[in-house]
């Protein structure tokens, strides 16, 4: 099978990063913007770059972005170039469009118009911190939905030598650990004596709510 062509169009630091890593990862990657400089300074690490106006539906034709599997459009601050640029590849047929958003109406603006995923990069990057910040034990914060998250911690003192039956985390904060993560072993399915170790890595899904109570309560443990 053929692995997936990616196009990115906006090489900020935001879509230069992703443009990079894609290609990194083997998959061919389409730089596009309309800054001659940008599209100079990326070159070497893509498949292809291009300098484009992405407003100009014949230049999107003529580079035959209809032609790559996803298309993501990381515009910075020019929204209305943001929508557009959407608005135009949602027409051409394009296969998956991811779009990056500066606000929530933004955001909203982009997913009625076609986006088929809209994504928050700022604002993602905050919530990260905010919750290393909670806690030193936090080491990733996943947003599924606005009411539920995933977290991955550390195993703070109080929990490790005892098994998840004695912790409890499901019944004191209504949380449930979807995997213990030991050096390179992943437990995806931990059974209530499963004993948690110093340096093991807990796997936490719940509503947000309760995620706050117990990344609070364990960081003052």
């Amino acid at each position: 099978m053929a692995k997936k062509q990616f196009a990115v169009i906006g090489m900020g630091r935001f879509g230069s990063s992703v443009a990079g890593a894609l290609t990194n990862l083997g998959f061919e990657v389409l730089a596009i913007d309309r800054d001659e400089q940008k599209i100079q300074d990326i070159a070497d690490q893509v498949t292809h770059a291009v300098s484009a106006d992405t407003t100009d539906e014949d230049a999107l034709r003529a580079i035959g972005v209809r032609n790559f599997d996803v298309v993501v459009v990381a515009i910075g601050a020019d929204i209305q170039a943001s929508i557009l640029t959407t608005l135009i590849l949602k027409d051409l047929g394009v296969p998956r469009l991811i779009v990056k958003a500066q606000n929530e109406l933004h955001g909203k603006v982009l997913g009625k118009i076609g986006a088929d995923k809209v994504i928050y990069p700022e604002r993602d990057m905050g919530l990260r911190v905010a919750h290393h910040l909670i806690s030193p034990n936090i080491l990733d914060y996943i947003e599924l939905s606005d009411a539920y998250s995933i977290v991955e911690m550390k195993a703070p003192s109080q929990a490790i030598g005892r098994n998840l039956k004695q912790l409890d985390v499901r019944a004191k904060y209504k949380c449930n650990v979807l995997a213990i993560k030991s050096g390179e072993h992943m437990n995806i399915s931990p059974y209530a004596e499963d004993i948690i170790r110093e340096q093991d890595i807990l796997v936490i899904v719940g509503k947000n709510e309760d995620l706050a109570l117990l990344e609070i309560e364990f960081a003052e443990g």
